[in-house]
Order: C-alpha cells, then structure tokens, then sequence
C-alpha cells in the first residue's frame, strides 16, 4: 500500500491563487499589515498596498500591452520588495509568471522566455545590459521590458511597472480581474534542468500552488508553528534569504507569507552578516534555507556577534542537509532545524518534518504533507516495504500536470497510475519518516539550483583542445553543497597541468550562469568510461571522485 500522510486530508480550495489570497472572507489581520519589507531599505508593502499595487500593474498590461488570459510575463531579478506585488498584477489579468535565474546568461535567458513565450520581462536597472541582448536574440521588442525595485532609467526609455497603468481608452474597459480555470491555466512556469541540457518548463497551475499553500498553512497550524502574537506583539516573521525566482522561495516565502500574514524580511541576495543583522533588528523567528546558510550558521564567525534568539526554528531543504551540521547549530545557537523536500514539479514541498521530532530524526525529510500519497518501488515499478531503498513516486493536488511543450515526456514522467516518477532514491521508515539517499537522476544541486551535466559536457566538447568531456557532482566540504567537476580528455599533443585545467575552468565560467561552474574542478584522464552503447558511466566517475576527495581529505 502506498505511504499515507500523517495527517488526514484537508479540502483544497478550487479557485485561482488571485481569489485564494484577496478575495478571502476569513483574513484575520487588518488591511494594512505590513507584509513585504525590504531589510535594507525599509520601503515596505502592506497587505493591501500588495493588492492594490497588483491591481494597478496588471489594469495597465491589459490596456497598454493588450496582455490577456494565458499570456506569460518573464521575470529576471533578484529578491526585491517590489517581485510580489508585480506577479500578483500579472494574475490579476489571468497571465502566468515565469521566473527565471538572474544569474543566467543572455542566451539562457532568451532559451527560457522563447520557450515559454513570454511577452514581456520585468529586470532591475543593472540588469538591462543581459535583458537586451536577450530580447535581441529573440526579437521581443524593447518596450517590453520593464524595471522593478527603486533604481529608474535615467534616458526614460524602459518604463518602471509604477508607469504601466490603466490608459482608459476605448476597448479597454474590462478592468476586473480575469476569471481562469484553477486546474488547467497556469499561475507560475518555471524551469527545471534536464539531463539533456536543456531545462524544461514546469507547468504549475492554480490549483498545484493553492493547494501546496494550503498544505504548508495546515500543517503548521497543526504543529504550532505559528502564532499571532509574538516576540513583539506583531506576530512571527520570517527571512527570505532564498530566491524568488526558485519555487522554494517563491512558495513557501513570498506565497505562504500573505496567506499566513507573516512579515517577510527580504534580502536580494544571502550574506551572513546582513542576514544576522536582519533577524537582530527585525526579531525574525524563523527562515527557510538551503544547507549552505545552515553550514555559514554553524561556522562561520561573524554569527557570534548577533542576537539569533528570536529564531524558534528553521526550515531546511533544496538539497540534502548532513546530520553533523544540524548538531552543530544547535550546539551553537540552539536552532531547531527541520528538514524538507519537494520539487518544482510539485510546487515544490511533499514533506516536512516535525519540530517535536527534529532530534529524533534527524536525518529525515519528514512526513508527507496532507493529501499526497506516495510509494517506494523498485526499477520495474514494483512496490517496496518501509525501510526499503527504491524511486520515490507521488501523487497530490500539488504535483504538476506535465512540462510546456513536451507531451513526449508525458509517458516517463507519470506512472500508468498517476504517479509522478520523481527521479529520487530513498526509503519511509516504519513511523512515516522519508530519508532520500541519492538521485535515480544525473541532475547535480548545487545550493538547491539543477544543473545538467550534459550541458555542460556540450559546452565543454566545444573547447578546442577537449576530445571528450563527462561532468559529475563532488561534494565540496566547505560550502557543504555538491559542486559540479568535469573529467576531460584532451587531444594528443595538449600538456595535462594545472595551468590547462585553470584555463578551461575560466573558459567555461565566460559561457554559463554562476551557480554552473566548475566549482569541483577539472581532472583529466586518458578515456571517458562508457557502456556497450556509448551511454556515460557517469556512476564509474562519481566513484572515482569519491576516492579522490577521501584520499586528498586523508592528506589534510
């Protein structure tokens, strides 16, 4: 039998994520709550300056662009208290958001907003260099490109979102919001690296983020995570260290938080310092974080200089999170840390643990969520017991209906039952506790962001002096997260040394997004392990890093 929640199921409302969120009856803080705040700044939004906000923007798409229901708007910025309110503007006329990585490259950026079809991309200022060559590359017109955050165009060339209003023209008289149908037409596309290199776009409807909210609130409320009282009388609040653009982020921060009416504390990017700082001023209590800022929480010095003691709690997830480092905060700032785990395709959490258990079970990634069922089976899709290692299936209201584009994947994706394969190894304990071991898939996580080795592998091939290339995951210790390091075969003839490997390192790095360097390293060797078929034993290869490492640990 499948594994079941330890909860009951729950309803999910079947409405649209516009409805779900501000034309609620049972809201029970006041208008003007203040729920985005830039921790910088201090410009802030409340509740209903986010509306109102939303309403605006998504009034003057509609009468100034034409942008109806089904369009999709690109979005390319970092965290910024502005990120929220836009999006929602962009539901609001029955459109779908597609948030991209802003670290990408203009051709990465123009693969995402080609493929998704996007009409328009909302950037920062510093950014428009990147947007306009990939506006170029795929003919999307300038003036479709609009500005967020606090900075202008000094030339007035690109318009801020403040500037696209309601025109009022004939024809354009339509000024409610756009009804949709919650099960088929998307609120978010995002993107999720393939192990063909090129990233997919993960269609999340309505209907998955409502119910993935729903699923988050509940059990919260049930574990008593959250109150409306708090350290200082205006309730919890939370750091949004983790980016927008990720569903992570985008759920459980920016989308959780105006349900939940938790303060948000943004900050565009993670520092340590500036993160302490804001829990410090702000007495935030708890924050959802990649295992990189649990390992600079445990470690790093500059954390003793603040007051932490507001935080009950953390969250952990995007990828797996060493039992030792968990300890290790806890001995330091007594921080419960809680692990997770979901995908984008499942927008994006099917687990969490338990704040009464973190100790217990440390380790595991918790329980399901209400109305998830999932199972472990073998290869040929047979089902295995508790405590047996096999590929994670599930199904719920929050699991993705398929990816933009790809009805090939369709068959691969889903089990004949429904079930979506997750790609993921790992086995439920007797008490309901999922622990994942390793990934059926070649995707590598570095902090929680995918990346393809076969796109790089194709970059790499490109090289002149490379014959073969084949890029795998090593565990880089420091930044406890895997880092992608690539094995090369050079031509005859081209010296194997440090200086070659340097070279090809900052080669690469000109031609990708940050989080896809070779952080790991290049090691060269004479032939590329390879089966019958020419398909890369890219298992050969993680072996053979795994004993590099111990032995250059050994050495230390």
């Amino acid at each position: 039998m499948p594994v079941k929640p330890l909860y009951e199921d729950i309803h999910i409302p079947t409405v649209d994520l516009w409805t779900y969120l501000f034309e609620r009856r049972d809201k029970p803080w006041s208008d003007d709550k203040e729920i985005y705040i830039d921790a910088g700044t201090k410009r802030s939004y409340t509740w209903s300056q986010v509306k109102n906000t939303a309403v605006e923007f998504g009034r003057g798409l509609r009468s100034q662009w034409g942008f109806k229901k089904g369009d999709v708007l690109g979005f390319f910025t970092p965290n910024n208290v502005d990120y929220a309110a836009v999006f929602f503007g962009v539901h609001y006329v029955g459109g779908a958001a597609s948030t991209a990585n802003p670290t990408y490259t203009a051709k990465e950026l123009a693969f995402q907003m080609k493929d998704s079809g996007a009409k328009g991309i909302v950037t920062q200022l510093p950014m428009l260099p990147v947007v306009r060559e990939a506006a170029r590359t795929i003919g999307m017109p300038e003036d479709h490109i609009i500005l967020l955050g606090d900075e202008r165009d000094p030339s007035g060339r690109f318009k801020h979102f403040t500037e696209i209003k309601h025109t009022g023209l004939l024809g354009t008289f339509n000024t409610g919001h756009t009804r949709v149908d919650p099960k088929k037409d998307l609120a978010f596309l995002v993107y999720s690296s393939g192990t063909t290199g090129l990233p997919k776009g993960v269609q999340l409807t309505h209907y998955n983020i409502v119910a993935n909210i729903a699923q988050l609130e509940f059990v919260d409320r049930f574990n008593g995570l959250y109150h409306s009282g708090g350290l200082d009388g205006q309730g919890d609040k939370q750091l949004a260290i983790l980016p927008f653009f990720h569903v992570y982020g985008l759920t459980c921060i920016a989308l959780a938080g105006i349900r939940m009416g938790l303060p948000v504390i943004i900050l565009p990017k993670f520092d340590i310092e500036k993160a302490c700082q804001a829990i410090q001023e702000y007495k935030v209590t708890f924050a959802s974080v990649p295992p990189p800022v649990v390992l600079a929480l445990a470690k790093h010095p500059a954390v003793s200089k603040y007051d932490l003691s507001s935080v009950k709690f953390m969250n952990s997830g995007a990828a797996p999170l060493g039992r030792d480092l968990v300890e290790m905060v806890w001995d330091r700032l007594t921080i419960p840390i809680m692990q997770g785990y979901g995908l984008s395709e499942t927008a994006p959490t099917l687990t969490k643990g338990i704040i009464c258990d973190w100790k217990r079970y440390n380790g595991s990634a918790g329980k399901l969520l209400p109305n998830i069922e999932a199972k472990i089976v073998d290869l040929d899709g047979n089902e295995l017991s508790s405590g047996q290692e096999g590929e994670l299936w599930v199904k719920g209201p929050n699991v993705f209906p398929g990816y933009l584009n790809r009805p090939d994947l369709q068959e691969e994706t889903f089990s004949a039952g429904g079930y979506f394969r997750t790609g993921d190894i790992g086995y439920f304990d007797d008490k309901g506790n999922l622990y994942i071991t390793d990934r059926l898939k070649e995707l590598i996580k570095y902090k929680g962001f995918q990346v393809a080795p076969a796109e790089l592998e194709g970059i790499l091939q490109g090289h002149n002096n490379i014959a073969d290339a084949c890029v795998i995951p090593a565990h880089d210790r420091e930044r406890e997260t895997e880092v992608p390091r690539a094995y090369l075969v050079l031509k005859p003839g081209i010296t194997r040394d440090d200086a070659k490997a340097q070279e090809i390192i900052l080669w690469l790095d000109s031609r990708v997004a940050q989080h896809k360097k070779l952080r790991g390293g290049v090691r060269f060797i004479d032939e590329i392990p390879k089966n019958a078929s020419g398909k890369l034993l890219r298992r050969v290869l993680k072996e053979r890093a795994k004993a590099e490492d111990r032995a250059l640990g050994a050495k230390l």
